[in-house]
C-alpha cells in the first residue's frame, strides 16, 4: 500500500507537475500564484481531486463530489497564499484579522439571523448593539495573541541604547 501524503504536500506536488508539463519555470523565488491560470488551477483541482478519491492524499471524514470539488479549490488557494515555497518565501497577512471572531457563538448567530430579518432601523440598531457588547465579552476572555519583543540593546548605536535602555 502506498503512503498517504499530507494535504500540503499534494498541493505542492500538483501544482509542480501540471507547471512542469505546461513549461512554466519557477523556483523558490517565484510566486506561484502569478502563473496560474484558470486552464492551471483546473488541472491542480483535477489531480488532488483524483488524489483525494484514491485515498493517496490525506482526508478526515467523507465529502460527497461536489463537496471535494469546491474544497480542492480552495485547498489549493490557501496553499498559494501561505505556503511560503510557492509565494517566493513572502510570509503571508491576514487581510482582516480578527474578522471571524463570535463566528462560531450561538448567541452571535442567533442574533445576526434575527437582525437580517429585521426592517425596522431602531431594532437593527438595538440587535447590533446585543452583538457587539457579546464580541466584546468573547474578546476579553480570548487569550492575547501580541508577542513579546525583546530588543538587544547592545546592537543599537550607543546614544540609541542610553535613550530607551532605561524605558526598558
Amino acid at each position: 500500500m502506498s503512503q498517504v501524503v499530507s494535504q500540503k504536500e499534494a498541493v505542492r506536488s500538483a501544482i509542480s507537475q501540471v507547471l512542469s508539463e505546461a513549461g512554466v519555470r519557477f523556483d523558490e523565488t517565484t510566486n506561484v500564484k502569478s502563473l496560474m491560470t484558470k486552464e492551471l488551477r483546473s488541472q491542480v483541482n483535477q489531480i488532488l481531486f483524483e488524489g483525494f478519491r484514491s485515498g493517496a492524499v490525506a482526508l478526515k471524514g467523507e465529502k460527497t463530489d461536489k463537496e471535494l470539488r469546491d474544497y480542492v479549490s480552495g485547498l489549493q488557494s490557501n496553499w498559494l497564499n501561505k505556503d511560503t515555497s510557492l509565494t517566493g518565501g513572502v510570509k503571508y497577512i491576514a487581510k482582516n484579522p480578527g474578522s471571524r471572531v463570535g463566528s462560531t457563538d450561538a448567541q452571535i448567530k442567533a442574533l445576526r439571523a434575527l437582525m437580517a430579518n429585521t426592517t425596522v432601523q431602531s431594532e437593527i440598531e438595538e440587535l447590533q448593539g446585543y452583538i457587539d457588547t457579546r464580541l466584546a465579552e468573547i474578546e476579553a476572555v480570548r487569550p492575547s495573541k501580541k508577542k513579546e519583543v525583546k530588543v538587544n540593546f547592545d546592537a543599537l548605536p550607543e546614544s540609541i541604547r542610553t535613550k530607551y535602555s532605561t524605558q526598558a
